[in-house]
């Protein structure tokens, strides 16, 4: 099996895990928003959220798969098991440490936490209380699902992929059953929800732990911080925070920003980069963490043509799939949020404000899975550096668009900082690497990507004349708005993939034979 196809196969089984766990998170999204609606209270609670979210970003699963995984497979490559499970311990033993103190902190800490993270929310005590309170409940996630992270990079290292992929569901069933059931119970019913989260974190750590047994990696920790290994990690750690933390420390800039406009807005933009995290996750999240392993190994082995090949190949493909996720979010943002949301609480107002963030939002998309797969390159030669001195670019850019287009666009201007920082993010990235590598199939990668925009920006017109022509009517029954919005994007598909078709793709070409050799 070459490594296209290893690649393809281990992004199918992470999609295929991803989808599962976004579509209960689509559903706890349904839920939350039936329940409590868009208000203070839920602001206070998705800012709270987003604290031991942006630090798992920062010091977790980003950081830890850019500084640990190519160390870890270099290890494995050149020195055997044996030597990378005496790292894995000594990574863990580590972790074990740091995290304890870094909770700690944070429970502690957390007023100030929050007046940094939220400083808008100072002049409302009581929002400001209910947001210290809840992010006291819901720092420990960090603690777990760090330790997740870590399994899951071992495992990724073992090209083991769907178990950790699959972690996350767990974390959606703690919360939708403590909305539903535990919350009601509670006189605060959203401290339910912050204990659930917890809980979640630490079900992502218990269930890789079974597939760690079978490959004889279960571990522990052994307190030996002067191992080789586990220097290398620490020495690439510190730029990946930085460095793959990027859109972390973009939606921090937003949260921050976002703190000063009226009730409401911190959660139109938390579920408006919720629909964006679906196409993240499904398709750029899982091609970077399939990607990162082969990279790793053709980096180790100073295989050159088969790192570019690996590195054009999956940027294409990830392309040819997101680009008209995105041109779709675009046109149908607006009957697609209130066919999912749109109930109890959530109010057709919510709706429209929602949608507005989103289109926004979506228009970065192909930079936000593209940034991905660049800096993963960056980390597959264990050069952590590069990636922190765009991101540094990056939150720069992102603070300046902030301040130029909240007042005129609100929080929909934020969300377009967003997406103009990591444009600006993905494209010197890319530069740098071609640079780095001497040719990265750039005029292949180029053509790929305007003939795919070309096929999505027919197939968002159509859409848009799709919905118009069946007269979208927003007060039919839900049911009703699910089958024509169903019909519309079915419509979609199939005239992305007529055009793409005559345009001569060569990524469905290949989709379509990998899909056909499978059935034969």
């Amino acid at each position: 099996m070459d490594e296209r196809r290893n690649v393809t196969k281990a992004a199918g089984q992470i999609s295929a895990a991803t989808t599962g766990s976004r579509i209960l998170g689509f559903l706890r999204d349904i839920i939350l928003a039936k329940i409590f609606g868009a208000t203070g209270s839920t602001d206070a609670f998705f800012i709270a959220y987003r604290i031991p979210n942006l630090f798992r970003e920062l010091f977790a699963e980003g950081s830890m798969s850019a500084a640990f995984i190519p160390v870890f497979t270099e290890t494995i490559t050149k020195h055997g098991r044996e030597d990378a499970r005496r790292l894995a311990s000594a990574v863990f033993a580590f972790l074990i440490s740091v995290l304890s103190v870094v909770c700690l902190a944070g429970i502690l800490f957390a007023p100030y936490v929050v007046s940094v993270i939220a400083p808008g929310f100072i002049g409302s005590p009581e929002k400001f209380s209910l947001t210290v309170r809840l992010t006291r409940v819901m720092f420990p996630f960090l603690f777990f699902i760090s330790l997740a992270a870590f399994a899951k990079g071992m495992l990724n290292s073992l090209r083991s992929f769907f178990i950790p992929a699959l972690a996350p569901v767990f974390l959606n069933i703690a919360i939708i059953i403590s909305a539903l059931f535990i919350a009601p119970r509670f006189s605060v019913p959203l401290m339910a929800v912050g204990l659930a989260v917890t809980a979640g974190g630490a079900l992502q750590v218990a269930v890789q732990m079974p597939d760690l047994i079978k490959k004889g990696f279960m571990v522990w920790p052994v307190f030996s911080f002067d191992h080789p290994g586990l220097r290398k990690i620490l020495k690439l750690l510190v730029p990946a925070v930085v460095g793959m933390g990027v859109a972390q420390i973009n939606i921090f800039v937003s949260t921050v920003f976002v703190s000063f406009l009226p009730g409401g807005a911190a959660t139109y933009l938390y579920y408006a980069m919720r629909f964006v995290h679906l196409p993240i996750g499904i398709f750029g999240v899982a091609m970077a963490t399939a990607v990162l392993p082969s990279l790793s190994e053709h980096a180790a082995k100073g295989d050159g043509d088969g790192f570019r090949d690996t590195f054009s190949f999956s940027l294409r493909l990830l392309f040819f799939i997101t680009l008209p996720a995105m041109a779709g979010l675009i046109s149908l943002a607006g009957p697609i949020i209130e066919v999912l949301l749109q109930r109890g609480e959530f109010t057709a107002r919510a709706t429209a404000e929602t949608a507005y963030a989103l289109v926004f939002y979506s228009s970065g998309l192909w930079a936000f899975v593209g940034a991905r797969i660049v800096a993963s390159s960056f980390y597959s030669m264990q050069d952590t550096k590069t990636p922190v001195k765009i991101a540094a670019l990056s939150v720069i850019t992102n603070i300046i668009f902030s301040l130029i287009l909240i007042g005129p666009l609100r929080h929909g201007g934020l969300a377009l900082a967003n997406a103009i920082a990591s444009a600006v993010n993905f494209m010197v990235l890319f530069f740098l690497l071609r640079k780095r590598l001497g040719r990265v199939d750039g005029g292949k990668i180029i053509r790929s990507f305007f003939r795919t925009a070309s096929a999505s920006l027919v197939m968002g017109l159509t859409a848009v004349s799709a919905i118009r022509l069946f007269m979208w009517n927003e007060n039919a029954a839900t049911a009703v708005k699910a089958l024509v919005l169903a019909g519309v994007i079915t419509l979609c598909i199939g005239v992305y993939a007529l055009i793409t078709y005559l345009l001569k793709s060569e990524e469905l070409k290949y989709l379509l034979n990998l899909i056909l050799r499978k059935r034969i």
